[in-house]
């Protein structure tokens, strides 16, 4: 009786983790089908005339800004964790804080700073009587939007090597020196090497933030994949158009998640034994040591507290008259839509890292992956294809609309829920990696203790599971929350009419030329995320001490 017991319970997380599997792959397929649909004239025309430009432009953005980004991330996570130099301990963290930004607000900051009325052409004129040729201060350029998405971007790189490093055994460093090599050729031939998977791993994540991105280039006028989506979508209203433009992009993500499975090869490098003492900074002359701490002000300046300090000037300009009930109504949407998505998301990820790891079989290993695989894909193209499901259950439903004395033929597809559960597709990976991650800490013991003590699994689940990994829970509610908070492309292409989050709202005073009245909004998501990010790090140290 107990067996079967049992048995009944695992077939219920079975089919629950199935069924959110199946919901949140619906749209992803349907662009694959449709995308093989007979094209029209307009397919005709940006195939000839424009996909060529998009491909170019893309390649190029995510080649130079992931190749910077490493220099960059690379080159602080290694002075952080071998030398020694002043602020070291504030830089260990600080050097994070550029994600609390997101790329489209770094990008009208850093415009409205450089341009003919921003804050340095005036006071070169002004103060100094220079006049400047416009040329070198224009950053809306591609170059100027491969410098925007490495300043802000490169913390992804510099915290999963950084993490890597620290973890290092010093006898490899050692060892290395002994055998006649300098700093750079232990950088060269050992630590680079050996930190491959971790760089592969962070350089890949700012791609795919490169590939989903629509502010940035929207802003600075690059034709990329996310702004042609958008000019299919709205500008032609053709939506075969923009499905087929998302398959091409879809293309690319998965070349790039394949290329990067490929240069991480299979090696893997491990320990021969068990006695590992960390890396111990080393002490450098006070000229070197000061020369570091200048190469990280400098990073840190320009990722964040330039753009923070020119924010915060123009929130003193506009503050009065930004600040109204109409701004109080879109910081709650811009909450109360996080928080639904967030605890849905919670949810579904407990639901399926339990299953996955009570049942270890190979649905359970498909499922884990099909899971993260979410956050791989560009947020226009879940657009795109949530769109095309919401539709398609409108025109279903209609007969039944029209039963309960409802006339609006797209109920749905004009309603909050599409875009709710486009934020769900989007960012379930992200609460289920911190849910999985807790599961692997408190392992299943504890379970196992609990159903020999007559325990279902549902009830060992909330009685004894639930309780151990809340830490979990909490850091995954919060990661998803943030990233909902700063979503840009999902957000303008499935909000309800006249529904704005922060994220939008300062994206569209940018678009109008309103720059400073968008400082309020953006410096609001810039301080949930600073706080999020320090409370982490600290988190992070403690369970590391």
């Amino acid at each position: 009786m107990l067996l079967r017991n049992l048995k009944v319970q695992y077939n219920n997380w079975a089919v629950l983790s199935l069924l959110f599997i199946a919901i949140l792959l619906l749209p992803t397929l349907t662009i694959g089908v449709r995308f093989f649909k007979k094209p029209n004239e307009n397919w005709y025309h940006i195939q000839e005339f424009l996909l060529a430009e998009y491909i170019s432009n893309t390649l190029i953005l995510i080649f130079f800004t992931g190749i910077f980004s490493v220099l960059i991330g690379v080159s602080l996570a290694w002075i952080v964790s071998v030398y020694e130099f002043p602020f070291k301990k504030f830089f260990k963290w600080g050097l994070i804080l550029p994600l609390a930004i997101p790329p489209y607000i770094g990008a009208y900051t850093y415009n409205g700073m450089l341009n003919y009325t921003g804050i340095i052409q005036s006071t070169l004129r002004n103060s100094f009587g220079l006049k400047v040729d416009q040329k070198y201060f224009d950053i809306m350029t591609m170059q100027g939007t491969i410098f925007i998405f490495t300043m802000f971007l490169f913390p992804y790189v510099y915290i999963i090597t950084k993490a890597f490093l620290e973890n290092q055994s010093a006898s490899l460093i050692e060892n290395a020196r002994l055998l006649g090599s300098n700093s750079f050729g232990v950088f060269f031939r050992v630590v680079l090497p050996l930190s491959r998977t971790a760089i592969i791993g962070g350089v890949s994540l700012v791609i795919l933030e490169v590939l989903n991105d629509y502010g940035v280039v929207k802003y600075f006028g690059i034709q990329t994949f996310s702004t042609a989506i958008f000019q299919a979508w709205f500008g032609m209203g053709d939506l075969d158009s923009a499905i087929k433009l998302a398959g091409v992009l879809m293309t690319i993500v998965v070349l790039v998640l394949v290329f990067e499975k490929l240069v991480r090869g299979r090696q893997n490098f491990n320990y021969s034994t068990t006695k590992i003492r960390p890396i111990q900074p080393y002490i450098l002359p006070k000229w070197q040591s000061w020369t570091l701490f200048g190469y990280a002000a400098a990073i840190l300046s320009l990722g964040f507290i330039i753009p923070l300090a020119q924010l915060i000037y123009w929130l003193f300009m506009t503050y009065e008259r930004i600040f109204s009930p109409d701004f109080i109504k879109l910081v709650w949407n811009s909450v109360s839509v996080a928080f639904i998505s967030s605890s849905i998301i919670i949810i579904v990820s407990l639901v399926i890292a339990n299953f996955s790891r009570l049942s270890q079989s190979t649905l359970a290993r498909f499922i884990s992956r099909v899971t993260v695989l979410g956050y791989s894909i560009p947020g226009t193209i879940i657009a795109i294809g949530v769109l095309t499901v919401f539709i398609a259950l409108d025109k279903n439903l209609f007969g039944f609309y029209k039963m309960i004395g409802l006339e609006p033929t797209l109920l749905l597809s004009l309603s909050i829920a599409m875009l709710l559960f486009a934020y769900i597709i989007r960012f379930l990976a992200i609460g289920y990696n911190s849910i999985e991650a807790g599961f692997e800490k408190v392992g299943t013991s504890f379970t196992e203790a609990s159903r020999m003590l007559g325990n279902t699994i549902t009830s060992s689940f909330f009685k004894v599971d639930l309780k151990m990994i809340k830490g979990a829970v909490l850091g995954g509610f919060l990661l998803v929350f943030i990233d909902i908070l700063k979503e840009l492309p999902l957000t303008l292409l499935l909000q309800p009419f006249n529904f704005y989050t922060l994220a939008t709202k300062a994206f569209q005073y940018a678009n109008d030329e309103m720059i400073q009245e968008a400082a309020l909004a953006s410096l609001l998501i810039i301080l949930v995320s600073s706080v999020s990010i320090i409370i982490f790090h600290r988190i992070f140290e403690k369970e590391a001490r």
